[in-house]
């Protein structure tokens, strides 16, 4: 893992507050569990702050409750399901009430690549925190697909970042044929030659 947490500054103490409780509180629970979003990014690049966390969780009506009831103490919890207008999957948001950093928990789908990114997670640590993380090929695979769904710049910042720092340790095989399967192949292109413009001569990434 690249040392992603070396940020300083506000925005990070509040990330790191949040996530630390929320992932303490999903270990002791047992739900499986993967961290995903531009979070998970951080940890295959250079940090950049964000203002929520995402995770997906595979789990039932029951153990929710009860990790809602373990978390009522720090977070104000939405418990109605909520449907994501962008990549239509359902979640619940959870509201840090001490530095307003936002958590939403997806559930997990039967959509195809929801799946294989979710049987591909890794064990890794988060401030001294164990945590279930997507692999970086599956962030990249995920960002495309929100960038061609939203055009949010953020995601495809995400993207050049983990091809800049990550890039040739990727599974190219497996993250094209995802990007085919949803139609972002042209962004992949796109974004690697962006990427490989900027490298300094000599600089084999």
């Amino acid at each position: 893992m690249v040392g992603p947490f070396c940020q300083t500054g506000r925005s990070l103490v509040n990330e790191v507050e949040a996530v630390r409780q929320v992932l303490l509180a999903l270990n002791a629970s047992g739900i499986p569990y993967a961290l995903s979003g531009s979070l998970a990014s951080n940890f295959y690049a250079v940090a950049r702050s964000t203002k929520d966390a995402d995770f997906i969780v595979e789990t039932d009506a029951a153990s929710l409750a009860r990790l809602f009831d373990s978390l009522r103490d720090q977070f104000d919890t939405d418990r109605q399901l909520s449907f994501e207008m962008v990549t239509h999957t359902t979640r619940y948001i959870l509201d840090h009430r001490a530095t307003a950093f936002k958590i939403e928990l997806f559930l997990l789908s039967d959509d195809p690549f929801d799946r294989s990114r979710f049987a591909r997670r890794r064990l890794d640590e988060y401030e001294g925190v164990p945590v279930w993380v997507l692999s970086p090929e599956d962030v990249v695979v995920q960002k495309l697909r929100w960038l061609k769904l939203s055009r949010n710049p953020k995601h495809r910042e995400d993207v050049r970042r983990v091809f800049a720092f990550s890039g040739d340790g990727l599974d190219m095989p497996y993250v094209s044929h995802w990007a085919d399967t949803h139609g972002t192949r042209a962004l992949l292109d796109e974004i690697r030659a962006e990427v490989e413009r900027c490298r300094p001569p000599g600089d084999a990434g």
